[in-house]
């Protein structure tokens, strides 16, 4: 008597869900704070760079303040350390781009993108928790620094309201330089690189009027001054805070505030869909 042998039952693989709508969206939010926690452990382990980026812009402060401050005329003779401090607080928001920089060369230089690229997590990941880290270190940047004009003698004279007005000023301007210095690191390619291009935006920050009045520049270097988004930027947080600022006769010297949101605005609408282009691009 034969006895009959039972088929087999197929192995099936089952493949993961590809997620949609909300889900997707919390996908790409856990795996953006998975990058984020990625930094936050480096900073740990690593302060050194952390601590740098905060003394740095006030070491420039107390400079310009204690060395300069005594020789410079202040509009309607106030205190410079008035026209000073939002002016820095500006020109901060510019410093400290090469560590972001850096760190994504390097992340390309050893593999880690690809290796980020051939996981399942979301596209937007890496970069998304990039510009978190970086925009904390931003924000924490922007509160020592307050902390030690106000320990200066600095003062805001508007209202708390305008005050929070001028520090989202600056960290929407923070927000577009990011995602230049994001573009422009993974476009060097390599760390040694990033030099090269970081010298690049010390002459955005000082051909500006953080320091120095654009009327007392040469004629043809003035309007490029008063246009410049550092200077839109410095110009409209000293109005918000009611703090002296050099006055000017060109559009973007007499509407700030509306020119220090339509700059950062119009770099994000170029180099955020570049940034993320790049990065789509790598490895292929």
């Amino acid at each position: 008597m034969t006895t009959a042998t039972p088929t087999p039952t197929p192995t099936v693989t089952t493949l993961p869900a590809v997620p949609t709508g909300g889900s997707r969206l919390r996908w790409a939010l856990v795996d953006s704070w998975t990058m984020t926690r990625r930094g936050l452990a480096h900073w740990v382990r690593q302060p050194v760079q952390v601590i740098v980026g905060l003394v740095f812009p006030v070491m420039m402060l107390l400079m310009f303040a204690y060395f300069l401050g005594g020789s410079m005329e202040v509009p309607g003779g106030g205190s410079y350390k008035d026209l000073l401090v939002p002016g820095m607080l500006a020109l901060t928001m510019a410093f400290g781009l090469e560590g972001t920089m850096v760190a994504i060369t390097q992340d390309m230089n050893k593999g880690v993108i690809d290796r980020f690229r051939s996981m399942p997590m979301a596209p937007s990941a890496v970069l998304v928790g990039r510009s978190v880290l970086d925009m904390l270190q931003s924000a924490l940047s922007l509160l020592v620094l307050i902390g030690v004009g106000l320990l200066m003698g600095w003062r805001w004279h508007g209202g708390f309201g305008d005050a929070l007005y001028a520090v989202g000023l600056l960290l929407l301007l923070r927000f577009a330089m990011l995602w230049i210095g994001i573009y422009l690191g993974m476009l060097a390619g390599r760390p040694e690189l990033v030099t090269a291009v970081q010298i690049l935006i010390w002459p955005v920050g000082f051909l500006s009027n953080v320091f120095a009045d654009p009327e007392s520049m040469p004629g043809w270097l003035g309007p490029i001054a008063e246009w410049n988004p550092m200077s839109a930027t410095a110009t409209a947080i000293r109005e918000l805070f009611a703090n002296p600022a050099w006055s000017g006769d060109s559009w973007a010297a007499q509407h700030a505030v509306a020119v220090a949101v339509v700059w950062p605005a119009a770099l994000l609408l170029i180099f955020f869909p570049l940034a993320v282009s790049r990065y789509q691009r790598l490895s292929r």
